[in-house]
C-alpha cells in the first residue's frame, strides 16, 4: 500500500512534465510499476493516484447504475477528467493540457502527499487552501476526530 506525506515544490518543464519527487517515487507500489493517473481534484488542483489507489476509486464508479442520470453524470465527470500518465526513466510524467489549465498550473508546483495520493497545487491557489494557523488546525482535528 503506497503512502504519502509531505510537501515538496516542483518545476514544470517547457513541455508540461513533472518529475516526481523521490520519496514519492519510492512510495509506489510495485504493482502500479510506472503507471499513475492524474486527474481533476474536488479543489482546484490535480491529484495524482498510483494505478493500484486509483483502480478502487474506478471500480466503485464504474460499479453504479447506468440506469441513474445522476450516476451517468458523475460517471463522465469522473472519467472525463482523469488520465493515465508513465513515469519516464527520469521519473517525469507529463501533464495533459487540459488538467495545466485546470489546476493553473505554470511553471512552479507544490505536490502534497496525503496519503494515498499527491496532490499537484499552484502555488498562489495553495496557499488560499492550506490551513497554516495552528489554532484553526487544532479546532479541525477536535471536530473531525473526536465527532466520528
Amino acid at each position: 500500500m503506497s503512502f504519502f506525506t509531505s510537501e515538496y515544490t516542483c518545476k514544470l518543464d517547457a513541455k508540461g512534465r513533472l518529475v516526481l519527487p523521490a520519496r514519492f517515487k519510492s512510495a509506489l507500489p510495485e504493482s502500479s510499476g510506472n503507471q499513475l493517473v492524474v486527474g481533476h481534484g474536488f479543489d482546484p488542483c490535480l491529484v495524482l493516484f498510483p494505478m493500484v489507489e486509483f483502480k478502487k476509486i474506478e471500480a466503485r464508479i464504474s460499479g453504479l447504475s447506468e440506469f441513474d442520470p445522476e450516476n451517468r453524470r458523475l460517471q463522465r465527470a469522473f472519467f472525463n477528467s482523469h488520465t493515465e500518465v508513465e513515469l519516464d526513466n527520469s521519473g517525469r510524467f507529463l501533464i495533459p493540457k487540459k488538467a495545466l489549465a485546470y489546476a493553473k498550473l505554470e511553471k512552479e508546483t507544490i505536490l502534497i502527499g496525503i496519503g494515498k495520493k499527491v496532490e499537484v497545487w499552484s502555488p498562489e491557489l495553495y496557499k488560499e487552501y492550506v490551513t497554516e494557523d495552528s489554532e484553526e488546525f487544532s479546532q479541525l482535528v477536535q471536530k473531525k476526530l473526536t465527532n466520528e
